[in-house]
């Protein structure tokens, strides 16, 4: 059997623009995206903490040490810049391997949403 467990989780990022009228996904600092196990094309879900919108999309590279977190395209209609969001991905293995798999876990510092 295999099961869908946690991967990557950037937790309590502040939301830094929304972009309408780019094509989609959510930009990430390639810092967080790197400390975080998340590659270019990724599917991340976002959790809005101030409004309860959880959705998906993909992951794109921002600049790095930037701390840029930037939802694009129909997604910006969910959050506001500042918004705080937490960041996860997903992976898909088999039991025994996810009893044992430790996910990459980032606590950014929530001011400036870089590495600490």
């Amino acid at each position: 059997m295999q099961i869908q467990v946690v991967k990557s989780k950037i937790h309590r990022v502040k939301c830094t623009g929304a972009d309408l009228n780019y094509i989609g996904s959510i930009t990430i600092d390639e810092d967080l995206m790197d400390a975080a196990n998340i590659i270019q094309g990724e599917k991340v879900q976002i959790v809005n903490n101030n409004n309860g919108e959880r959705l998906e999309t993909y992951a794109i590279p921002g600049p790095r040490n930037s701390g840029e977190i930037t939802l694009n395209g129909a997604a910006a209609r969910r959050v506001a810049t500042d918004d705080v969001l937490i960041l996860i991905t997903y992976g898909i293995m088999d039991l025994e391997e996810a009893k044992t798999f430790k996910p990459s876990l980032v606590f950014p510092d929530e001011a400036t949403n870089k590495l600490i």
